[in-house]
């Protein structure tokens, strides 16, 4: 897989989204370098998925500008779409279809025939290690299998920039731990970009080589884990540094915040 290596993958200037008098993003300047794991934390209402929707182009913004992979998102929105791949928290594989079936479905989606879908698929079977449950419902999965074929249904068509809405919300220690593997391998072998929010510190201080901490719509700090902890201090966590840039503590707003939705994508991943 070649992918074209600009300087920055995604690139806000400005962004600003309002919800009548509200503010949900605010003139966000954010650049996420190529070919890295960027992670977006932050507290509920800190503007994340908002960020996301516009960045996947299913949001338009109130004022500002945004580029994926060099296209801007509200004026060539087509070219956006077609160099990303898109993981939401949402259930997005067919319980009622096979793991071939669903990946089948999705290469048509992008176009892909023959030959060609037919190795996207495989290879696509192999490096998300479901290859001996390929032809099993989904709906018999566990949840780790299930997140790792909807990566691997949204990178059929090797895009530029993957994107992932809470990767492994409500997933085992296990599970999670393989899907972290999953994407560092995809990064490492593709050159990749891949963007995760997330509200799990260990997730992100494992997975990311750059992350932002959002608040209230604005970007609290951006950086290596690595140097925000020892901006903080020697002995410092990233929950402190989480704590520190995004004005709440982690049962308030962070890891354990939002219990209906992680109990209810529980529920769903199994």
């Amino acid at each position: 897989m070649v992918h074209a290596v600009t300087e920055f993958a995604i690139e806000t200037k400005g962004l600003t989204r309002n919800f009548g008098s509200f503010c949900a993003l605010d003139h966000l300047n954010l650049q996420i370098p190529s070919q890295c794991i960027f992670g977006l934390l932050g507290p509920n209402g800190a503007g994340k998925t908002t960020l996301i929707k516009m960045l996947t182009t299913l949001l338009a913004p109130s004022s500002g500008a945004a580029t994926v992979a060099g296209f801007d998102v509200v004026s060539q929105p087509v070219e956006v779409r077609r160099r990303i791949g898109y993981v939401p928290q949402m259930l997005s594989a067919d319980g009622a279809l096979t793991a071939i079936e669903n990946l089948t479905l999705s290469a048509s989606l992008y176009g892909l025939r023959g030959a060609v879908r037919k190795q996207r698929i495989d290879d696509a079977l192999q490096f998300s290690g479901l290859m001996a449950a390929a032809d099993h419902l989904v709906k018999t999965y566990s949840g780790g299998m299930i997140r790792r074929l909807e990566i691997a249904q949204a990178t059929l068509h090797q895009p530029e920039i993957l994107v992932l809405d809470e990767p492994t919300i409500g997933l085992d220690p296990v599970a999670r731990r393989t899907v972290w593997d999953r994407l560092k391998a995809l990064k490492a072998s593709t050159g990749m970009t891949i963007l995760i929010t997330t509200h799990d510190m260990e997730e992100a201080d494992f997975l990311c080589d750059e992350l932002a901490i959002l608040h209230q719509g604005q970007l609290g700090v951006i950086g290596a884990p690595a140097m925000l902890k020892q901006q903080i201090g020697p002995e410092a966590t990233l929950s402190d540094v989480f704590v520190a840039h995004s004005g709440v503590t982690l049962e308030e707003g962070g890891h354990y915040s939002d219990i209906r939705l992680t109990r209810g994508t529980a529920k769903r991943l199994g």
